[in-house]
């Protein structure tokens, strides 16, 4: 049986004279945690719709458990996609939100929903309507966890949610996944809150996609070297410069660079600091090159593109 729980061949996704999705191939396997990750308008959400069968292709191919998802209620029943705005029946409570659920999804946990919906404080019999944006959150994201669904996409699922809420939801992921594995895509702009979450990266950028790997290969691929700007320039010579910030006689340079134990060794004797390089810094820089950047980006660049990752609300 493939490992395969998705498979795209060179899919576009056109609306009228804007490509949101331009030739895109990638596979998603089972039981993993995936960041699917890009700036606003980069084509996540086109593509989570199209992988659900509420988008459609307008080139290449798409199958979601070998076949196409189109109307095709078998595989859809596999699958739970939580948007970033989720809509309900404006009547209906969160209760009844949940009972409506366990209809749909066979895996249905009703008391890890309920464990899950006392944890995020959320009123069950409160009208979906009256809630407030962090409530709404907090009903997706439970129906999402309790599905137990297959595949399972999560697109910007914290909106409204306290720093407090989102590491909660954070925590019953991992724990659930350990427990239930299953594929999990999640789309999110905090980067640095789930770095420690994703097994794999994939990175999109005007619809294209730009990075796609193991997540410890992205976050092992650069180091930062800070110390005196001459020993700094000296060390990091021929190697690709990331981005860079120097004050007065000091520099701190960020490379694509694996070092070795003896480049560590000498780094240290000329009295280098050696830092890692974030995965949010990674997808940064990965999105200013192709977006002509530059390969080298300074820290004001960085500091106003980085601010597109880090909103909680768009």
């Amino acid at each position: 049986m493939s490992e395969d729980v998705v498979r795209v061949t060179d899919l576009t996704r056109r609306y009228k004279d804007v490509t949101a999705l331009d030739t895109i191939s990638l596979t998603f396997r089972k039981d993993r945690i995936y960041g699917l990750l890009g700036r606003n308008g980069a084509g996540k959400t086109t593509l989570m719709s199209v992988l659900t069968a509420q988008g459609f292709p307008s080139d290449g191919t798409v199958e979601v458990f070998g076949e196409d998802p189109y109307e095709n209620e078998a595989v859809l029943r596999r699958l739970c996609f939580i948007r970033e705005s989720q809509k309900y029946p404006d009547n209906f409570t969160p209760a009844q939100a949940f009972r409506a659920a366990s209809l749909f999804f066979e895996g249905w946990d009703q008391e890890f929903a309920l464990r899950l919906a006392e944890d995020f404080q959320l009123p069950q019999k409160r009208q979906i309507k009256k809630l407030s944006r962090g409530q709404l959150s907090a009903v997706g994201i439970i129906i999402g966890l309790a599905s137990r669904a297959e595949l399972t996409f999560f697109d910007e699922p914290y909106l409204g949610l306290d720093a407090v809420a989102r590491h909660l939801f954070y925590d019953h992921l991992v724990r659930d996944y350990a427990e239930h594995p299953r594929t999990v895509v999640l789309s999110s702009h905090l980067i640095d809150e789930v770095a420690n979450l994703l097994e794999h990266v994939v990175v999109i950028d005007r619809g294209r996609i730009i990075m796609n790997d193991d997540a410890e290969a992205v976050r092992g691929s650069a180091v930062t070297v800070s110390g005196p700007a001459g020993v700094v320039a000296s060390f990091v010579s021929g190697r690709e410069v990331l981005f860079e910030e120097r004050l007065m006689n000091t520099a701190s340079v960020s490379v694509r660079a694996q070092l070795s134990v003896a480049e560590r060794r000498e780094a240290a004797e000329l009295g280098l600091t050696l830092g890692q390089v974030s995965l949010q810094q990674l997808v940064v820089h990965a999105s200013l090159a192709h977006s002509g950047g530059g390969m080298a980006a300074s820290q004001a660049a960085m500091s106003a593109f980085e601010a597109e990752f880090t909103e909680v609300s768009r």
